[in-house]
């Protein structure tokens, strides 16, 4: 590994680097904010794959784009009279120490739980931070996240279940709720009645996603690894049974449920 010096030099080299494209390329000149945005999240998504993956190399270059998207938006920044990357290290230093004064000052913590809970507390005093403990929480956020992400705030400020087995009773009163609309909405006769079903459907599904998000959560599981993982074997099964077809020159649009099952399960049997 590199010493101090070295990855000094480094970080230099990029924000050199950084100077000529944005003075020198006439697409990298042009982008805005607005402009990088989409490709920030495509970048943060593709550096998701790469830890999800395990890929070391692929996570040195993603972690890299995204390191490009962090002096961009700094540089932009900076030719606005805003501010510069140096002015973003500062904030992002002053904020760590701030929010670890278990590290930084005397202050003692028994495990990261407390650790996390002091974070927490911390933050909502920081003078111009968010206002309440929620408001932090990007709109924008995939659902999933948002809502893992909304319980773990709560729980920072004490708002949670006393034994995390409390929340199964929690999972299957949703469940019912979420039941009985759906099944209210698919009795509905007037378009007015099913429209008005449907909204309520809607709503109780996502109390029942929301309450299992939350079991997740209480049990140490992220919920978002974990519908990733359920999608990729899904991928790989359905992909497996595609194949599967194709090399018997049939289609899957002439087969019968229990024919797909039984290659369903083949490819499973297989560990798929």
């Amino acid at each position: 590994m590199l010493n101090k010096e070295k990855k000094l030099k480094a970080f230099e080299r990029a924000l050199d680097v950084m100077d000529r494209l944005r003075a020198e390329c006439p697409w990298n000149h042009a982008q805005t904010n607005d402009s990088l945005r989409p490709m920030t999240l495509e970048e943060v998504y593709e550096l998701s794959d790469a830890v999800l993956k395990k890929d070391d190399a692929a996570l040195e270059k993603e972690l890299g784009d995204v390191f490009l998207h962090v002096m961009f938006y700094a540089k932009i920044a900076e030719e606005e009279g805003r501010y510069d990357i140096a002015d973003v290290m500062d904030k992002l230093c002053e904020k760590m120490i701030y929010r670890h004064p278990h590290v930084f000052s005397s202050v003692k913590v028994a495990d990261a739980e407390e650790v996390s809970t002091n974070w927490e507390m911390l933050k909502a005093k920081e003078k111009g931070g968010n206002k309440r403990i929620l408001s932090g929480i990007p709109d924008s956020m995939p659902s999933v996240l948002k809502a893992f992400s909304m319980q773990d705030k709560a729980r920072g400020v004490g708002f949670d279940w006393e034994e995390k087995q409390q929340v199964w009773d929690k999972v299957k009163e949703e469940q019912g709720e979420c039941e009985a609309e759906l099944k209210a909405m698919d009795s509905a006769v007037s378009p007015e009645d099913r429209e008005a079903a449907y909204d309520r459907a809607e709503e109780e599904l996502g109390d029942f996603l929301f309450a299992t998000v939350n079991a997740a959560r209480l049990y140490g599981i992220n919920p978002d690894t974990a519908l990733n993982r359920a999608c990729d074997k899904f991928r790989r099964r359905f992909t497996y049974l595609e194949e599967h077809t194709i090399r018997e020159g049939r289609d899957l649009h002439d087969m019968t449920l229990a024919e797909m099952d039984a290659i369903w399960d083949e490819g499973k049997a297989k560990g798929l």
